[in-house]
Protein backbone atom coordinates (compact mmCIF):
# COMPACT_ATOMS: atom_id res chain seq x y z
CA UNK A 1 0.00 0.00 0.00
CA UNK A 2 1.09 3.55 -0.69
CA UNK A 3 -0.08 6.30 1.38
CA UNK A 4 0.51 9.99 0.38
CA UNK A 5 0.63 12.54 3.08
CA UNK A 6 0.17 16.38 2.33
CA UNK A 7 3.04 17.84 4.05
CA UNK A 8 4.07 20.99 5.19
CA UNK A 9 7.94 20.15 6.60
CA UNK A 10 6.86 17.15 8.77
CA UNK A 11 3.87 18.11 9.84
CA UNK A 12 0.16 17.51 7.87
CA UNK A 13 -0.54 20.18 5.55
CA UNK A 14 -3.35 21.94 6.43
CA UNK A 15 -4.30 22.69 2.95
CA UNK A 16 -3.68 19.85 0.39
CA UNK A 17 -3.48 22.45 -2.63
CA UNK A 18 -0.93 24.62 -0.98
CA UNK A 19 0.98 22.49 0.60
CA UNK A 20 4.80 22.03 0.63
CA UNK A 21 4.63 18.88 -0.89
CA UNK A 22 3.66 14.98 -0.43
CA UNK A 23 5.67 12.41 1.76
CA UNK A 24 4.80 9.11 0.50
CA UNK A 25 4.69 6.07 2.97
CA UNK A 26 5.55 2.53 1.53
CA UNK A 27 3.45 -0.01 3.67
CA UNK A 28 3.96 -3.62 4.28
CA UNK A 29 1.26 -5.27 6.80
CA UNK A 30 1.14 -2.72 9.79
CA UNK A 31 4.78 -1.57 8.97
CA UNK A 32 6.20 1.21 7.54
CA UNK A 33 8.78 0.02 4.88
CA UNK A 34 10.02 3.40 3.45
CA UNK A 35 9.21 7.02 2.82
CA UNK A 36 10.18 9.52 0.71
CA UNK A 37 9.22 12.86 -0.08
CA UNK A 38 8.49 15.18 -3.56
CA UNK A 39 7.58 18.89 -3.65
CA UNK A 40 4.17 19.93 -4.56
CA UNK A 41 4.58 20.01 -8.36
CA UNK A 42 1.76 22.69 -8.30
CA UNK A 43 -1.86 23.96 -7.91
CA UNK A 44 -4.04 23.61 -10.64
CA UNK A 45 -7.86 22.45 -11.20
CA UNK A 46 -7.70 18.18 -11.00
CA UNK A 47 -3.85 17.90 -11.44
CA UNK A 48 -2.81 16.75 -7.68
CA UNK A 49 -5.16 14.04 -7.66
CA UNK A 50 -4.28 12.10 -11.26
CA UNK A 51 -0.67 13.53 -10.08
CA UNK A 52 -1.12 11.00 -6.71
CA UNK A 53 -3.00 8.56 -8.55
CA UNK A 54 0.04 8.30 -11.37
CA UNK A 55 2.12 7.35 -8.25
CA UNK A 56 0.43 4.72 -7.34
CA UNK A 57 -1.11 6.00 -4.20
CA UNK A 58 -3.66 4.38 -2.39
CA UNK A 59 -4.45 6.50 0.08
CA UNK A 60 -4.38 10.67 0.54
CA UNK A 61 -3.81 12.23 3.87
CA UNK A 62 -4.57 15.79 4.19
CA UNK A 63 -5.56 18.87 6.67
CA UNK A 64 -7.80 20.11 4.56
CA UNK A 65 -9.35 19.45 1.16
CA UNK A 66 -11.89 20.84 -1.24
CA UNK A 67 -15.24 18.41 -2.35
CA UNK A 68 -13.72 18.54 -6.18
CA UNK A 69 -10.45 16.70 -5.28
CA UNK A 70 -11.94 14.75 -2.62
CA UNK A 71 -14.33 13.40 -5.55
CA UNK A 72 -11.82 12.92 -7.83
CA UNK A 73 -9.76 11.15 -5.27
CA UNK A 74 -12.79 8.69 -4.59
CA UNK A 75 -13.32 8.19 -8.69
CA UNK A 76 -9.51 6.50 -8.89
CA UNK A 77 -10.53 4.41 -5.79
CA UNK A 78 -8.28 6.59 -3.33
CA UNK A 79 -9.40 6.56 0.16
CA UNK A 80 -9.30 10.10 1.59
CA UNK A 81 -8.57 10.97 4.66
CA UNK A 82 -9.21 14.90 6.12
CA UNK A 83 -9.30 16.50 9.35
CA UNK A 84 -5.60 15.38 10.38
CA UNK A 85 -2.67 16.78 12.28
CA UNK A 86 0.44 16.88 13.50
CA UNK A 87 3.37 14.91 12.70
CA UNK A 88 3.35 12.77 9.33
CA UNK A 89 4.57 9.26 10.18
CA UNK A 90 2.53 9.26 13.58
CA UNK A 91 -0.53 10.01 11.48
CA UNK A 92 0.51 7.37 9.02
CA UNK A 93 1.18 5.07 12.13
CA UNK A 94 -2.33 5.52 13.25
CA UNK A 95 -3.77 4.92 9.84
CA UNK A 96 -2.62 1.84 9.48
CA UNK A 97 -3.47 0.26 13.24
CA UNK A 98 -6.97 1.82 12.08
CA UNK A 99 -7.00 4.78 14.83
CA UNK A 100 -7.03 7.28 12.70
CA UNK A 101 -10.76 8.44 11.66
CA UNK A 102 -11.34 10.81 8.60
CA UNK A 103 -14.05 14.21 9.85
CA UNK A 104 -14.88 13.28 6.21
CA UNK A 105 -15.19 17.08 5.68
CA UNK A 106 -14.41 19.64 2.66
CA UNK A 107 -13.06 23.18 2.48
CA UNK A 108 -15.36 25.42 1.34
CA UNK A 109 -14.75 28.86 3.03
CA UNK A 110 -11.71 29.40 4.30
CA UNK A 111 -8.82 31.52 3.45
CA UNK A 112 -8.40 29.96 0.38
CA UNK A 113 -12.15 30.22 -0.68
CA UNK A 114 -12.20 29.65 -4.35
CA UNK A 115 -8.77 27.60 -3.90
CA UNK A 116 -10.11 24.28 -2.67
CA UNK A 117 -11.83 22.70 -5.27
CA UNK A 118 -8.86 20.74 -7.03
Amino acid sequence: MKIAVASDGRDVSMHFGHCEGFTFFDIEGDEIKSSNFLPNPGHRPGFLPEYLKDKGVDCIISGGMGSSAINLFLRYGIDVITGAEGNVEEVVKKYVDGTLVSTGSACEKHEHEGHCED
